[in-house]
């Protein structure tokens, strides 16, 4: 049995989440939180296997509590939900020690088979953000030993969010040049854009 912790602001998204997952065999919501203090206390006081955890909630959003768990040692298998595409959210959660993110409009058992997966110890990221599973299964076999000391420092310089032109001003290199960087790096590790370039460097303990 997977015990399964709800943290939402919504009421209505809340109880709803949990009648869906208590129609499948094998999942059981075991606590609910309304805010983000609230939640730290449940994840304490439950235990559970799974958080499913809201990105903006009051009092504390879910990055402030992923980190706070984490602090504590009480993190559990998070999963993050939003009701929008927020790449921002999703690259500081995965850091914060996510383990996966699904928007809230996701077909239940797309939901189902993410709390599954991250119960079993593994990621997942949702395809419209992170690439297609196929993709992703592809990419896990490339090293990042690929990637050379410079493309390694721009990665980490991509991963804290700041501009093309920041970058470049901090390395003291052109945008161009960056610009070429970014792109190898892209090529090299098989995806196609920033946020899971930077991704796939946070699963494999680069950044």
């Amino acid at each position: 049995m997977i015990r399964i912790c709800i943290a939402d602001d919504q009421a209505l998204v809340r109880s709803g989440i949990a009648a869906l997952l208590n129609l499948f065999d094998g999942l059981s919501v075991v606590g609910e939180a309304e805010d983000g203090e609230r939640a730290i206390d449940v994840v304490r006081s439950c235990s559970p296997d799974v958080l499913l955890l809201d990105v903006r909630m009051p009092k504390m959003n879910g990055i402030e509590v992923l980190r706070a768990l984490s602090s504590e040692g009480r993190l559990p298998p998070t999963l993050l939900l939003t009701t929008f595409e927020d790449d921002a959210a999703l690259v500081a959660g995965i850091k914060a020690g996510a383990r996966g993110y699904l928007l809230k409009g996701v077909r239940p058992e797309v939901l189902v088979e993410a709390i599954q997966t991250v119960a079993r110890g593994e990621t997942y990221l949702y395809a419209s953000l992170a690439a297609d599973r196929a993709a992703a299964d592809v990419v896990e076999e490339l090293p990042l030993g690929v990637l050379t000391q410079r493309e390694k420092e721009v990665l980490a310089l991509l991963a804290s969010g700041i501009s093309n032109r920041e970058i470049a001003q901090a390395l003291r290199l052109s945008e161009g040049t960056v610009r070429n960087h970014a792109s190898n790096i892209y090529s090299k590790l098989g995806v196609n854009g920033r946020t899971k370039a930077v991704l796939q460097a946070l699963q494999r303990g680069d950044l």
